[in-house]
């Protein structure tokens, strides 16, 4: 009754925020075409495999098994859902996928509707994605459903005292495909076992980027031969840091692909460097030689742009916490981040195979970038590390593949 109430409350919050916020206002309209749309684009007869995702992360994990299942078995349909909009409005033209929509929200008149237009053969939902309605008639339907890259900590609701709707949930899937032994041991706990520890596919995901990575000839011509830091997903914290050793360092160059990319935030950028620098949007072969620092104010090249780098820089540890750190790690370069880590796995397990490193102030910044640039060797070695690290943790593409009867 409270989950069925606190959707309730949700829908009408968005509706409430629509009229003055873009972010719920694309929501609703996605939400208001959504049936028409299904009903529009489901072939009557065919067998459609249904990925949820909560938004572009969540789909970035499950990007390697939506592409395994469209290349080993192409009589499947790929349906594909977002519940955010960060995550619809990127993807919503992905060709991997034959519809791509918003889930309706998890009433149960919206997921009896959904699911008698789609009538998919199965689920997928990625990580943190356990919604009751649905996955309560999916049990009833008995339409295999799966849980894949899940994690799960002590502190999860699952685990409460007061959690038993929602450990009930865990039960409806078929299968849970979780990200380490931790996660089977709470589960274990709980009574859920029909678990395996399969790994993280973002592993498999990072090393697929690496090897479809663009050629960014302005940003070639921009490094040249010089030593390059790049800076990905920075915040102000950040920036104060990198941008500070930078303006003083004319041996090394700067690569900044800022998390906010608005006005407000590059001229706050601008406004700290002492050095030349050029903006992305407004270089050429000419203008970009004659910079120490490149601005990227746009999207989408960021994964491509660290094989640019000799050391990389991932931002965010001095406030929300750290962003991708694979994305990095797998071009073989050393990762730096700040020392708000702990909730990530990766970072905490690439501090220990010896391929990143935690700074808390300037000074550690410093101490090690002047290091790696004076020990070439100790620079390989650390990059190694981290391409390692990347390398040893894939597969979990191929192992969830091979337990799923299609």
């Amino acid at each position: 009754m409270w989950y069925n109430l606190a959707i309730v409350l949700y829908d009408f919050i968005v509706h409430l925020a629509a009229p003055f916020s873009r972010k719920p206002r694309k929501m609703m309209k996605g939400h208001w075409i959504v049936y028409e749309l299904l009903r529009q684009q489901v072939e009557p007869g065919a067998k459609y495999i249904w990925f949820h995702a909560a938004s572009l992360g969540e789909f970035e994990q499950g990007r390697p098994l939506i592409e395994q299942i469209r290349l080993k078995y192409p009589d499947y349909k790929i349906l594909l859902t977002f519940f955010s909009p960060s995550g619809y409005e990127v993807r919503k033209n992905y060709r991997g996928a034959d519809i791509v929509c918003y889930l309706p929200f998890d009433k149960p008149r919206n997921v009896k509707k959904f699911l008698n237009i789609v009538h998919p053969c199965m689920a997928f939902f990625i990580k943190y994605e356990f919604w009751k309605n649905y996955l309560d008639e999916l049990h009833k339907r008995r339409i295999p459903a799966y849980s894949v890259s899940s994690i799960f900590r002590r502190d999860q609701v699952f685990f409460k005292w007061y959690g038993g709707t929602y450990r009930n949930v865990l039960k409806n899937f078929d299968h849970l495909f979780v990200q380490n032994e931790t996660s089977k041991r709470y589960l274990s706990k709980i009574g859920i076992t029909r678990v395996t520890v399969v790994g993280d596919t973002r592993f498999d995901r990072v090393l697929q980027i690496c090897e479809e990575a663009k050629v960014l000839p302005l940003v070639e011509k921009f490094k040249g031969e010089a030593f390059t830091f790049v800076a990905g997903s920075s915040w102000g914290p950040d920036e104060d840091l990198f941008i500070d050793y930078f303006n003083t360092h004319p041996e090394m160059k700067l690569i900044i692909a800022p998390h906010v990319i608005d006005e407000n935030h590059l001229v706050e950028i601008i406004g700290k460097l002492k050095r030349p620098y050029m903006r992305y949007t407004r270089a050429d072969e000419v203008n970009v030689q004659k910079a120490d620092c490149l601005i990227i104010d746009c999207f989408g090249l960021l994964s491509s742009i660290y094989r640019y780098g000799d050391v990389a820089y991932i931002g965010g540890g001095f406030g929300v916490g750290i962003h991708n750190t694979l994305e990095a790690a797998v071009y073989g370069i050393p990762v730096l981040f700040g020392p708000k880590y702990q909730k990530f796995m990766e970072a905490i397990q690439l501090l220990e195979s010896k391929g990143a490193y935690a700074i808390n102030d300037y000074a550690e910044l410093a101490a090690l970038l002047e290091r790696f640039y004076a020990d070439p060797a100790f620079l390989k070695e650390v990059g190694s590390q981290a391409r390692n690290y990347v390398v040893e943790n894939s597969g979990a593409t191929t192992r969830i593949m091979d337990m799923i009867n299609f």
